[in-house]
């Protein structure tokens, strides 16, 4: 567990401040050239601290996670929307790629968004985490070697992420997702993770046996990862 350096803050506004002064450092060195995004109410706090501030992203190229399959980018549930909202309108960046949902080859499109992360090796991703232990839309189950691919979404995922969609729309049952193995190919992982629903995925890592069952455990076999958390675990 070396690996693995843990910080409790008291909330996820002192959590933001963390990941903000991390960035920060990683941009004030020249470190930081390719970024890896994640969205998610726990991302907002982050990103409100990121756009009242002075960090400069527009020599930075970032990838999001995932994105929701059947969802056009201007509809206030997909992903890009999110961004585009809570970041990207506020602060520009040299280049953003978010998986395109609307696609009409899903797989095609899961190829050359993989084929363009190998182009671009991300020097940090952020992450935030599932209540089932699920990182971007990797699932219970999913290959550690997956790379970006169609993934089918559990009920568990389905149930809490339906209390955001708005304007009745139904919740997609199938998203284009970054893989696990993307994901780990990453220099640095920042993950965040606030609240008692997800205590039970932050006592999975922080045991320390890696399963398939709990994609999160995944992040063990990294040599860099931050976890940021409000959780104090024993």
């Amino acid at each position: 567990m070396e690996n693995v350096k843990w910080i409790v803050v008291k909330n996820p506004e002192e959590g933001a401040k963390e990941v903000f002064n991390l960035i920060s450092e990683e941009l004030q060195h020249n470190r930081l050239h390719v970024l890896g995004l994640a969205t998610g109410s726990t991302m907002i706090p982050i990103y409100n601290e990121w756009t009242n501030s002075s960090l400069d992203f527009s020599n930075i190229t970032a990838f999001n996670l995932d994105e929701y399959v059947g969802i056009d980018a201007d509809n206030p549930n997909s992903y890009a929307y999110f961004m585009n909202q809570h970041l990207f309108s506020k602060k520009p960046f040299k280049e953003t790629y978010i998986p395109n949902g609307m696609a009409e080859d899903l797989d095609k499109e899961c190829k050359e968004y993989e084929d363009q992360l190998n182009s671009h090796p991300l020097d940090i991703q952020l992450l935030g985490v599932g209540e089932n232990g699920h990182i971007a839309f990797n699932e219970p189950g999913t290959s550690f070697d997956s790379v970006t691919h169609v993934a089918t979404l559990t009920d568990s995922t389905l149930g809490v992420n339906s209390q955001y969609f708005e304007n009745d729309d139904k919740i997609p049952n199938i998203a284009l997702t970054m893989g696990i193995s993307s994901i780990i190919k990453s220099k640095k992982l920042i993950m965040v993770a606030f609240g008692e629903k997800k205590r039970a995925a932050m006592e999975k890592l922080k045991a320390g046996e890696v399963t398939a069952e709990w994609p999160i455990t995944k992040l063990l076999h990294h040599e860099d990862v931050i976890v940021i958390t409000d959780l104090q675990l024993d």
